[in-house]
C-alpha cells in the first residue's frame, strides 16, 4: 500500500492519516517512516507511539518495523484503550486521563529536544481528554508532521464519558492545520 504512494510530496508538510480500526493507518505511517530512514533522515525523526495494542485495536509501529527502536522512539510503558476497558463513564475517563499523563510527558520530551520530522501514531488517544492546541503548538518546531488518527464508528460507545465527542472535535481542529488528509 505505502510503496505506491509518493512520499516525497509529504516532506515539509503536515499529514493526517484517518480511518476506522484495522484499515492500515499505522502500516502507512510506518511505510513513510521506512522511506525517511532510506533517505538518510533517521536522526531527524521523532516518533511518539500511543497505540494501545489491545484486542486487535491499535498496532504499534514497532510491530511493523522493529528497527523503529533504533530511532528516537517514544512510547509509554502502557497505553489503555479507554472505551474498550472502561465499564462505565468514570472508568473510561480514568483510563483516558492515565493516557494523557503519559502522552504529555512524551510531548514535553519532544518539545525539549525536537527534530525536523515528527510522527505520532494514534493521535486520537491524546484527544480523548487532551487539548488539541497542545499538539498544534508543536507544529512550529518541526518541518514535517505526520500522524494517524482513528475516525470511525466501531469505537463510538464511550459509556457516556464524552471522550468520543472530544476526540471528534479535537480531530476537526487538528484537520484545519493539515496540508494533506489521507482517509483510509
Amino acid at each position: 500500500m505505502g510503496r505506491s504512494m509518493n512520499f516525497d510530496k509529504l516532506l515539509g508538510r503536515r499529514v493526517l492519516i484517518c480511518g476506522e480500526v484495522g484499515v492500515g493507518k499505522t502500516r502507512l505511517l510506518t511505510s513513510f517512516l521506512s522511506f525517511l530512514v532510506e533517505r538518510g533522515l533517521k536522526d531527524e525523526v521523532t516518533v511518539i507511539d500511543l497505540a494501545p495494542e489491545y484486542g486487535g485495536v491499535g498496532r504499534s509501529m514497532e510491530s511493523y518495523y522493529p528497527m523503529v527502536r533504533e530511532l528516537r522512539y517514544l512510547r509509554p510503558s502502557r497505553v489503555y484503550p479507554p472505551r474498550l476497558l472502561g465499564r462505565d463513564a468514570h472508568e473510561v475517563l480514568h483510563y483516558a486521563e492515565m493516557n494523557l499523563i503519559e502522552a504529555r510527558r512524551l510531548l514535553e520530551d519532544y518539545a525539549r529536544r525536537f527534530t525536523r520530522i515528527f510522527l505520532i501514531n494514534d493521535l486520537t488517544i491524546y484527544l480523548h481528554v487532551g487539548d488539541p492546541d497542545d499538539i498544534l503548538h508543536l507544529f512550529d518546531l518541526c518541518e514535517t508532521f505526520a500522524a494517524t488518527a482513528y475516525e470511525g464508528a466501531s469505537l463510538e460507545d464511550d459509556k457516556g464519558s464524552g471522550v468520543t465527542i472530544r476526540e471528534r472535535h479535537g480531530l476537526l481542529r487538528i484537520k484545519e492545520y493539515m496540508d494533506f488528509i489521507i482517509n483510509l
